[in-house]
């Protein structure tokens, strides 16, 4: 794109003080060995990084996909490039014939949520894994046809995690064979919906089934909410989009709102529940546990992909660090200049505990998600076999009673809220440690802060879900307490705990990798037990525990966490991973581990699982050791996630360290209020003398 102002040829000349911070970072690789290819290679396989490249070489022809006034634009304008951009993807999908691994890829690389968001997941997914063969033929196929655009509505604007409380109604009409949707209250409004603002013509709406009087739950319902040719909303159906957010405004999340709306009886999704149309009977659904089988799909997705979200913002601190200097160091000896940013202990203990963070996060991803695929399988083998009626729902269960691999539910509860916390509070700590060019939109980081930050509270608020994890556990240790065989590593790491309560841990975290894992599972345990003891044996009320509770599933889902990224590691060999590489990834492994048990410390000991002079060695000694023999490695390891800068968008994390040249060229040359010439006087009536802003904001396929 053609500058908006052109910049006279002497600022042009102007180069940064320097050292350069090309040649700092020149520097930064010189002096590590680290194999960038081949721990990229390791993290994403040389398919994931062949599909990368030959997308982002499609993406970067298409004139839509310029990113130059990404940062300028108002939420009108950012919607329409979205909407532009969306459409294309669809084509280039189709003229490519890209595979879903295709479309994320590509996708990642725009990194901005799209109209098409929730068309693509949520309601693709749930018509396929909630719908009946006949509703696949009506629906499904013309949804993946984009003839029908759809979304996911669930939330309300009086509920959200409670999804038991949702106030939309379906109504069985016996007469005629139908069902009425019906919003009854204010509160009853659909709100948040992705998708569902501007662009949606359909919308799986969950609503309470009401069956000759009586109420029996939430139920989804395939309807119609806009006409396929005009666009227009159907009658007695109010829908439109909530307004300016936080972040995601590029997304059109909506409202909708129903008048005694009649759809047929097809609408029901009938894989696991339905109603008979000749008794008006209800049929049960053979496994409850399926019907929030999107939900669980959906938390496992976000755990594999915080890992990658925070990689992001450390990618683009840990280069500006690295380029960035202030101060001299007053104990260095024979030093000119400035120090490097980087090499202050009070960014270390931020940026690279964050580093090693990021990798923990990619392993327990990856270990999530293999869990999910085999427990659907198992699931699909096992409809009608299990279930247990004596269980009550929790928070967000639709139904009571399911019981059906509680372990994946609780796993994907767990790390779900452990992970996108930990990734949008590591985002934060990222901008911060930029210094005041963090606040800069050019950072990169804090439009994708703004962006993420709804994860901590869709599919699952963080603090709700965690009671689902403390109900497991508690369950857990009431069958080992009753003598049960271990059946999972959960009931395995509560029974090894009370062999040994008597006799302590004694675990040696400070020379061994394995004990560091046996301690987090021994604090696990023991929260889990005397969580146990508050609900069993002094019978205290399910609201007094919750603190506790949120604690207990923060506990387990950090073992979880530490003992996929020991196993992922001890399960390398040196085809994967050259000896110095992988002695540097167990550096960080230890020192995820020993700074997270370390902030965790009082926990650690009050469960004996560490003495206190071992938390006063790991913080004061193994800790700080750990980040200077980190610490010169820093930019190669960032340098592996294999951001490339068009994906990143951010002066401050480019590859190549020219951020000042960057940061100057998009403020001077790409900023449209630049071609604005303003009457600044009071007394005059005009505010714009000259605008040539204008064109800049047009988006065309």
């Amino acid at each position: 794109m053609a500058p908006v102002v052109p910049t006279p040829q002497w600022v042009k000349d102007l180069k940064p003080s320097g050292p350069q911070g090309s040649e700092l970072l020149a520097n930064e690789r010189a002096q590590s060995k680290i194999n960038v290819d081949q721990l990229a290679m390791f993290l994403h396989k040389k398919e994931g990084l062949q599909r990368k490249r030959r997308i982002l070489a499609i993406l970067q022809k298409e004139k839509v996909f310029d990113k130059s006034q990404n940062y300028y634009a108002g939420r009108v304008d950012r919607f329409e490039t979205a909407l532009a951009r969306a459409k294309k993807l669809r084509q280039l999908e189709v003229k490519h014939k890209w595979e879903q691994q295709d479309k994320m890829c590509a996708n990642e690389l725009i990194s901005e949520p799209g109209p098409y968001g929730l068309h693509e997941s949520m309601f693709l997914i749930t018509l396929r894994d909630q719908g009946s063969p006949e509703q696949h033929e009506v629906f499904l196929k013309k949804a993946q046809n984009y003839e029908y655009i759809g979304c996911y509505a669930q939330t309300e604007l009086g509920h959200g995690s409670n999804v038991r409380g949702l106030e939309t109604t379906a109504t069985w009409n016996e007469d005629d064979k139908t069902f009425t949707i019906h919003s009854p209250h204010l509160t009853a409004s659909k709100w948040w919906i992705g998708s569902l603002g501007r662009t949606a013509n359909y919308a799986v709406v969950m609503a309470q089934l009401i069956l000759k009087g009586k109420p029996y739950g939430p139920h989804p319902f395939v309807v119609q909410i806009r006409d396929l040719k005009t666009h227009q909303p159907l009658p007695n159906i109010h829908v439109g989009d909530i307004g300016p957010k936080f972040g995601y405004n590029t997304m059109d999340n909506g409202f909708l709102l129903f008048h005694k709306v009649k759809v047929p009886h097809i609408s029901m999704l009938a894989r696991f529940s339905s109603i008979d149309p000749k008794t008006s009977k209800y049929l049960r659904p053979a496994s409850p546990s399926l019907i929030y089988g999107t939900l669980t799909w959906v938390r496992s997705t976000i755990v594999l992909q915080a890992g990658g979200v925070l990689a992001r913002g450390v990618t683009i601190a840990t280069r500006y660090a690295a380029v960035r200097r202030q101060f001299q160091d007053r104990d260095a000896q024979n030093t000119a200049g400035e120090n490097q940013v980087l090499n202050y202990t009070t960014v270390q203990i931020r940026l690279l505990t964050l580093l090693a963070t990021t990798f923990a996060l990619h392993f327990t991803g990856r270990g999530m998600m293999n869990l999910y695929e085999a427990n659907q399988k198992k699931m699909s083998q096992d409809v009608g076999k299990v279930g247990s009626k004596e269980r009550g729902a929790g928070p967000e269960e639709t139904h009571a009673g399911s019981d059906l691999l509680a372990d994946l539910h609780a796993t994907s509860c767990g790390l779900k809220s452990l992970a996108s916390s930990t990734a949008v509070d590591g985002l934060e700590v990222c901008r911060r440690a930029c210094g005041g060019h963090g606040y800069s939109s050019f950072s990169g980081i804090g439009t994708w802060y703004a962006d993420y930050l709804p994860t901590a509270t869709w599919e699952g608020d963080n603090y709700m879900l965690t009671q689902q994890v403390a109900r497991y556990l508690l369950k857990a240790a009431r069958s080992v307490l009753k003598g049960q065989e271990p059946s999972n590593d959960t009931t395995q790491i509560l029974t090894t705990f009370l062999s040994r309560q008597d006799t302590g841990a004694a675990f040696d975290i400070l020379n061994s990798d394995s004990d560091i894992v046996s301690a987090f599972a021994w604090r696990s345990a023991f929260l889990t037990f005397e969580a146990l003891k508050h609900r069993d044996e002094t019978h205290k009320p399910w609201n007094s525990l919750l603190v506790d509770f949120y604690r207990l599933s923060r506990a387990h889902s950090q073992y979880m966490v530490v003992k996929n990224f020991y196993e992922a590691l001890y399960a390398t060999t040196t085809d994967d991973l050259d000896p110095e590489t992988k002695g540097i990834m167990h550096k960080l492994f230890r020192l995820y581990a020993l700074h997270t048990l370390e902030q965790e410390a009082s926990e650690f000991y009050t469960s004996a699982a560490v003495t206190v002079r071992q938390i006063q060695l790991a913080r004061t000694s193994a800790v700080m050791k750990l980040l200077e023999e980190i610490r010169p490695h820093a930019v190669r390891l960032v340098d592996s996630w294999d951001f490339p800068d068009w994906q990143l968008d951010s002066s401050l994390g480019r590859h190549d360290g020219k951020v000042y040249e960057d940061m100057f060229h998009r403020a001077s040359e790409l900023n449209p209020l630049n071609a604005v010439t303003v009457d600044p006087y009071p007394d005059s009536e005009t505010l714009f003398r000259e605008d040539k802003s204008r064109s800049f904001h047009k988006s065309k396929l």
